[in-house]
């Protein structure tokens, strides 16, 4: 969405892919987990009168519309990808499974998950970890607009504390909001570490995927 109100920005979407191709090419097996807030979010469709069930369908499928847009972004620029749903959503995009996202992902295509966990009352967070535990990741990175975890909202606090690194105990102690505490609770029982960085600063991607200290790193 970038600056926009709603929808999808074309200028932000091309910079998301390039850095994304970038570290494919240099070897990094990577799956994306997608929201769909700049289309439809389902809480919030709540609070404006519908159904909370049927605005998380919603939410959800708004997920699968950026899909399709990554998707398209990537193939534009001669690399492979793989859109995979939560439900069937034949022709549009084939229904996820473990073999398929792990046989993509051997072939060296970057696989791209939408349509949530396929069930509402579960956010993108939950459905991120639930992917990342299926595929085995390393890590599971959250792309956010702030540079890493704060003692409190750096837009709203000048004096917030970043953490470098913390641990989920600490996290879970201070109770700083990082994932919704279903994701949260999956991460941390499966011993999945967490990297919250600023996703909207080019560059930021490569290097941490080579090593350097960007953002806040989550462990056990």
């Amino acid at each position: 969405m970038a600056g926009r109100s709603h929808g999808i920005d074309p200028t932000r979407l091309n910079d998301y892919v390039e850095e994304i191709i970038e570290i494919s090419q240099a070897g990094t097996q990577v799956g994306i987990v997608i929201g769909g807030g700049n289309i439809f979010r389902g809480i919030t469709g709540v609070e404006e009168g519908f159904d909370r069930v049927k605005g998380d369908y919603m939410g959800m499928l708004a997920t699968v519309i950026n899909g399709l847009a990554l998707q398209s972004a990537f193939e534009s620029k001669n690399t492979r990808s793989r859109l995979l749903t939560a439900f069937r959503m034949e022709p549009v995009a084939e229904f996820y499974s473990k073999s398929k996202a792990l046989e993509a992902l051997s072939n060296g295509e970057i696989v791209i998950f939408s349509g949530g966990t396929g069930n509402p009352y579960f956010t993108t967070d939950t459905a991120s970890s639930l992917r990342a535990v299926e595929i085995e990741a390393e890590v599971m990175i959250k792309g956010t607009r702030v540079d890493g975890v704060y003692s409190s909202d750096p837009e709203k606090d000048p004096d917030a504390e970043k953490y470098d690194s913390i641990t989920f105990d600490e996290a879970l102690e201070k109770n700083l909001r990082i994932l919704d505490q279903t994701a949260f609770a999956m991460c941390k029982e499966n011993e999945l570490p967490v990297i919250v960085f600023n996703m909207n600063e080019k560059g930021n991607l490569k290097k941490l995927i080579s090593g350097q200290k960007i953002g806040t790193f989550v462990k056990i």
